[in-house]
């Protein structure tokens, strides 16, 4: 039997390469994603072979996940919950997408993943896979193994000598990508106390970053940002750029208590410093350049899509078709949008856009104001007619 298994030189992930190779006396290929995570994927490799993988891919993939799965999320303004910008949720598909493409190449039986079964990724991986090749089988090592406890795994690790970075001491379960970064588990599971200040990763405390605020020009070209501050960027390194300084400023940090997938409710935080400041500068561009009932209709919209992803459906019909309505939208915005960064805040500023339908003749309540105020009054009495009893 020969499996690939979505390996990311973690606990769980290291375990269930030994594991998979000694259940199933399987030749086990190891693929690791590069997608901007924020650990060092250095010694990933050679973990990965010294726990007994036949081959390892190590793949730079950040482009490919910002164009191809990212950026329509941001376009589409999905926030799980009107929160979680789905940074996690948005990588498991692409992290699919490529397992099966090396099952194919390599002739595997079976793709597998270190997801727990309480956890929603074991669905999306399961869905992901199973809509891009039903006749792959799906193993779950994590969910049908003996090691019930985090404890158990570490142990099991000790005994057959896999080096693995989580401890007692480190309880959480962090999971990065240039898009975001999720955290759980530990002290995470007490809602009633705040987030412990060494859980955030990557941001810095809103109460002690700089007092000065500081301002970014962001240039959206049919809905794809391009530049800062009149510096053309290519995604990757404009999205990177964005993360560095919005941390610095304590940005896009989220705490939240969320439904997940299998049906109850979990604790996670979050940080999407770039993603965050993208997303606001988004909305605004649009809220200049959309109609009226096609801004309401999108935004409607914008709770499904990312319900869609954080299920899974991410290669769904129903996401696919919402796709094309974001996309036949895109060619309107483009414009430029300022933003204030300070304090843990993203405040809007400016916007200026050439498609812009705002009309300062018409807002103004100065001279030069050019609006049929008689028309104003006839309409409103047309408007009011369904409401009116005869």
């Amino acid at each position: 039997m020969k499996i690939v298994l979505a390996y990311s030189g973690g606990l769980d992930t290291s375990v269930a390469l030994h594991w998979l190779k000694e259940r199933y006396d399987a030749e086990v290929i190891a693929f690791c994603a590069d997608i901007g995570q924020l650990e060092s994927l250095d010694a990933v490799k050679e973990r990965a072979l010294a726990t007994g993988a036949s081959k390892v891919y190590m793949e730079p993939l950040a482009e490919r996940f910002l164009a191809d799965f990212a950026l329509p999320a941001l376009q589409a303004h999905a926030r799980y919950e009107n929160k979680y910008l789905v940074a996690a949720p948005l990588s498991r598909p692409l992290i699919a997408q490529r397992m099966v493409e090396i099952a194919h190449a390599e002739g595997a039986d079976a793709v597998a993943h270190g997801a727990t079964g309480k956890g929603n990724d074991q669905v999306r991986f399961h869905t992901s896979v199973t809509a891009l090749d039903s006749g792959l089988k799906v193993l779950a090592p994590v969910i049908d193994w003996e090691l019930t406890t985090r404890d158990s795994e570490l142990a099991y690790a000790r005994e057959h000598g896999i080096a693995v970075s989580v401890t007692k001491e480190n309880p959480y379960s962090i999971d990065t990508n240039i898009w975001g970064t999720s955290i759980e588990c530990g002290e995470l599971d007490d809602i009633e106390q705040p987030p412990p200040a060494h859980a955030w990763q990557l941001t810095a405390d809103p109460k002690s970053a700089p007092d000065t605020a500081e301002q970014v020009t962001i240039r959206f070209e049919g809905g794809v940002p391009v530049a800062l501050d009149g510096e053309k960027l290519e995604l990757v390194e404009l999205v990177r750029r964005l993360n560095s300084l919005a941390a610095r400023h304590g940005v896009g940090r989220i705490d939240i208590v969320e439904s997940r997938i299998v049906g109850f409710k979990t604790r996670g935080i979050y940080e999407a410093p770039a993603a965050t400041v993208l997303m606001a500068a988004h909305e605004e561009l649009e809220a200049i350049v959309l109609d009226r009932e096609t801004l309401h209709h999108k935004q409607a919209l914008a709770l499904r899509y990312a319900e869609l992803a954080y299920y899974g459906y991410w290669f769904s019909d129903l996401r696919r078709a919402l796709d094309g309505l974001v996309a036949a939208l895109q060619p309107q915005v483009t414009g430029e949008i300022t933003m204030e960064l300070y304090k843990g805040s993203c405040t809007v500023l400016a916007r200026r856009s050439e498609n812009s339908r705002y009309s300062g003749r018409l807002a103004t309540y100065e001279a030069g104001d050019t609006f049929d105020h008689k028309a104003g009054a006839g309409f409103a009495y047309v408007w009011s007619l369904p409401l009116t009893r005869p």
